[in-house]
Formats: C-alpha cells, structure tokens, sequence
C-alpha cells in the first residue's frame, strides 16, 4: 500500500507503508525493489491539549509559517550533504511490528543531480544522476539499472516513484513546502523547543489524513529539519518512521560523484515497471 506522493507529507507516509516489506533482503535480485528510508519505536510525546484530546483539530499560524519558511529554505539551497540515521517499522502479517533502521548519506546538486548509498543490515543501495542518466546499484549483489533522467530531481522522484514504485532516499527534501501539502494540514502544533544531537530546535506536531507527523526546525538563520516522526493512521498497527538528520551546506566534491560507472562484474538488469492502478468500476 501507498499513499498518493503529492506533496512532502504524502510521501513521507509513504515511507511507513509498503516499501520496507522483507522482500527487500539481499536475497532479492532486483535494484528495482530498493527502498529509500527506514520507522522507530513511539517516542514520548507531550500530553496533547483539551482541544486535541477532544478530537478537535487546531491549526496554529505560526506552525504552519514555521513550515512553509523551512520549505522555502529548503528549495533555495543548491547544493547539500546530509547524513540520515532511520529506522521504520514494518508490520508483519500476524499485525506485529518490528523495527529496522539504515543510515543514508547524501550529496544533492540541483537542479538535477544526486548520490546517494543507503545501508542497512538488509541492503546496501547507491543511487546516481547526473542530470542525464539515474543509476541504482545493488552493491552486496552486484546489480544495477539505469535509465534516462529527467531535468530536475521533482520530476525524477516523480517518475521512479509513479513507473517504478520506486523511492529515493529521504524524498520528501524534493517536494517540501508545496503549498497544497500545507493546505491538506488539518491540525498543526508548536510543542516547543528541543534539543536534537546538541542543536536547538522548536518541535512542531501536525495532523492530516493518513499520518500524524512531526519535525523538529532549527532554530534561528538557518530552518533546517533535524529530525522527522511521521505516523501512518490508515494501518491499525499504526507503523513510524524517523529520521534524525545532519547537515553540511558546503560539501566537498567533484562532478564525479554523481555518475555511476558500473564495475567490470556487475551485472546490468531492467528496472521493471509497476503495474498500473486497476480503473475505478461504476456500480450498476
């Protein structure tokens, strides 16, 4: 299952649901299967005020402003290195859930180059564009893709997720601050500051269909998200995902790093495309 990827929250949510299942182990030989992030346990969570515990739904302007200055931050910044630590859980099919985690590490050249190496205990999984061709390498099994890459990196998330099914890792920093993810939020929260690896931060809560989610914005000139909580509503098991996040905005690097040249013993495969959605039926 996964939710339509619209906008940053949509995707998100897609990262608790059906990419993580155990067909992603090594033992799989397809790169067309890799997954981007990985959910955690519950953390604590401040009580929730009576308007909340009612059931009622607030949406607090400066939350809301709070999220769309991180976006607007976000999309202005042309390169960047992150580092990610994840965990995601999985929910088996006795309803249990259980926890796997992976640590991504980025570099992001836009408008439209990235790599990318994901490792878990499961996998291990690097991902190049170099604004031409995108390239995904299954390193332990030695496979990889490529296909041709569109002109920026909204538009290559877009289409590995839509014909591919699909994730690039940490995806949401594509698509974050559109102004129709901001307009789907139905409750929003400042729970206050906090402190993330040393950093201060003030910790927002939000609410929309499908996932209650939270972010945790660096204080101060620099908006950044240091840490992600976004938990799925439409599974009972009610699965989490988290990313706790570090930032360098002046990365080293040369043009290199974003093309893949496969070595000489792997071996090239065919990312198979995802079945398209059955038509909706018309009750007679």
């Amino acid at each position: 299952m996964k939710l339509q990827a619209v906008a940053l929250v949509a995707l998100l949510v897609v990262a608790c649901n059906g990419h993580g299942s155990p067909q992603e182990n090594e033992t799989a030989p397809a790169p067309s299967q890799a997954a981007g992030t990985a959910g955690v346990a519950e953390p604590s969570v401040p009580a929730a005020p009576a308007s909340a515990a009612s059931g009622a739904a607030e949406r607090d302007a400066s939350a809301i402003a709070a999220l769309d200055r991180m976006g607007t931050y976000l999309r202005g910044l042309t390169t960047f290195q992150i580092r990610g630590e994840t965990s995601r859980d999985e929910v088996l099919d006795d309803g249990q859930s259980v926890e796997f985690g992976a640590v991504v590490d980025m570099i992001v050249q836009r408008p439209n180059r990235i790599r990318a190496e994901v490792t878990s205990d499961r996998k291990q999984r690097l991902y190049f564009g170099d604004g031409k061709t995108f390239s995904v390498w299954a390193r332990r099994m030695n496979y990889y893709a490529t296909i041709p890459a569109p002109p920026t990196l909204r538009e290559l998330a877009d289409t590995l997720a839509d014909k591919y099914d699909l994730e690039l890792p940490l995806v949401d920093l594509f698509y974050w601050g559109e102004r129709k993810s901001l307009d789907e939020i139905r409750g929003a929260s400042d729970i206050g500051p906090s402190q993330i690896d040393g950093v201060t931060c003030e910790h927002y809560a939000f609410r929309q269909e499908g996932a209650d989610w939270q972010v945790w914005i660096q204080q101060g000139d620099y908006p950044l998200p240091r840490k992600l909580v976004i938990r799925t509503t439409t599974d009972d098991a009610r699965p989490q995902y988290t990313a706790t996040l570090a930032w360098n905005l002046a990365p080293s690097y040369d043009d290199t790093a974003f093309t893949f040249v496969p070595p000489k013993d792997a071996k090239r495969i065919t990312l198979v495309e995802a079945p398209a959605p059955a038509p909706a039926t018309t009750p007679h």
